[in-house]
């Protein structure tokens, strides 16, 4: 996701990080001067939704006014060669694992051992 925040400020002639912070304040939003820093200088990490809700709020936008999708990103994280992108459901090729990772099976019906007591 590409992270507009600073875009989305500056529309609303909000131009230091510090004056947004007071602005979320004012909402009922009380952050950090490190976590405003974060949101202000690039993507953040993480975000909780209320804390999504009360900035969309002070800027007067949606979700989607904040974050633009990157789907060449999404396709560039995927493993090249991956069948299971492809929709085959196959995830090795036939006759082995080719000198990749061993496949992990689900153990349906074999729960996990309980802990020693």
């Amino acid at each position: 996701m590409q992270w507009n925040l600073r875009l989305r400020a500056a529309e609303r002639g909000i131009w230091k990080s510090a004056q947004m912070r007071r602005m979320l304040a004012d909402a009922g939003l009380e952050i950090s001067a490190g976590k405003m820093s974060s949101w202000w200088a690039g993507t953040p990490p993480t975000m909780r939704l209320e804390e999504l809700d009360v900035l969309c709020a002070v800027l007067n936008c949606t979700p989607n006014d904040l974050m633009t999708p990157e789907p060449d990103k999404v396709a560039a994280r995927r493993p090249r060669g991956s069948d299971a992108a492809n929709g085959n459901g196959d995830d090795h090729p036939k006759g082995g694992n080719g000198g990749s990772a061993p496949t992990v099976a689900p153990r349906l019906g074999k729960p996990r051992s309980t802990p020693p007591m």
